[in-house]
């Protein structure tokens, strides 16, 4: 008899949620959803494994992929549910954004932006494109949510504001993501490398986005103390486990900020000369952000940074058996296309 694919448990303990609740032993079941995306082999995989505890190999993620993990605080305390979901491919699969975030799961969900520091010229139109396309469908998830359940949606818009302290002084400047977002920096371990000024830049970049939209901003590489500390993270998201209060913003140390502790006066203007900002023609200030920072790492042509759109075709799932068989199959389906054409045209002459 065939196992159970991870679908089928996900939906057992969703199901089973309501039978629990009615045996009377006070145990309640509370359930969270952590979304990861970012770059395309930035380390989203590794991450999950590890706040899971599972000790094997990451493998590479194709299009959009589901685990989940079960933790307790203790005998008869209230047990708790995540779902973790996974979109690969980088910038390639957005339309897949939409499946995991529903008006159902919205108000339990969090975001994870997991964004590789070794590519600095790919890091901004990632985070762009990302950050646009989920925050787009959130609101209208929120606004959908509203004409069912208006005091939720209020609720939840009120809620996007309690990382920042009431008199904080950049309340009125930043604009926070709908839901809880955190935006990790991987692969430090070759970004520690770069040239200081590069570092400055990128660091300074991050610290304003993630100001900006009231997100934690940390760094992380293979370092199992740095893998600790991420993990610490994941798990307040998932299982509702006490939030870290610790803070580092020296551009020489992996960064650590949690959401709120930060501000625009400690992060600084962008680096360029100030008689050079008016020259950018920027709108907004993270346009401002967005344009210096392009000047100094700028974003691969359009050609080179597209991902490849179907799976299929990407060298990494590569089987010489398979794809003889794949063009063996498209060839087919050129020649049907070729003769139903021909078909038409002749079934016109006629007419």
């Amino acid at each position: 008899m065939p196992s159970e694919t991870l679908w089928e448990i996900a939906k057992a303990e969703v199901e089973k949620r309501g039978s629990m609740g009615n045996e009377g032993d006070g145990v309640e079941i509370g359930e969270r959803s952590v979304f990861f995306i970012g770059s395309k082999n930035g380390g989203k995989t590794t991450i999950i494994l590890r706040c899971l505890d599972r000790d094997e190999p990451p493998k590479p993620t194709l299009a959009l992929e589901y685990t989940y993990g079960r933790r307790a605080k203790g005998h008869n305390t209230p047990k708790h549910i995540a779902h973790f979901w996974e979109l690969g491919g980088g910038t390639s699969l957005l339309d897949l954004i939409t499946i995991p975030i529903t008006s159902d799961t919205l108000r339990t969900f969090s975001v994870v932006l997991v964004l590789d520091l070794s590519k600095p010229n790919d890091l901004w139109p990632t985070m762009e494109n990302l950050l646009q396309v989920t925050k787009s469908h959130i609101d209208k998830v929120i606004m959908k949510l509203g004409k069912t359940n208006s005091k939720a949606a209020s609720e939840m818009r009120q809620k996007i504001w309690s990382n920042l302290q009431k008199d904080h002084p950049d309340r009125e400047l930043i604009d926070p993501f709908p839901i809880p977002l955190v935006i990790i920096g991987s692969k430090y371990d070759i970004f520690q490398d770069f040239d200081s000024e590069k570092r400055k830049i990128i660091c300074k970049t991050l610290r304003f986005v993630a100001h900006y939209y009231g997100a934690s901003l940390m760094f992380t590489s293979k370092s199992e103390a740095l893998l600790l500390k991420i993990r610490g993270v994941i798990n307040q998201l998932a299982f509702g486990i006490d939030k870290s209060k610790s803070i580092c913003v020296d551009q020489n140390k992996p960064l650590f900020i949690t959401a709120g502790l930060d501000s625009l006066s400690q992060i600084g203007s962008p680096s360029v000369p100030d008689n050079d900002i008016g020259k950018l023609n920027a709108r907004s200030p993270m346009e401002l952000w967005k344009k210096v920072y392009e000047k100094f790492f700028p974003p691969k042509s359009i050609h080179t940074l597209k991902d490849i759109k179907d799976p299929a075709r990407d060298p990494q799932y590569a089987e010489s058996e398979v794809d003889e068989m794949r063009i063996q199959k498209d060839q087919e389906l050129e020649q049907y296309k070729r003769n139903s054409s021909k078909s038409w045209k002749q079934i016109e002459f006629d007419s």
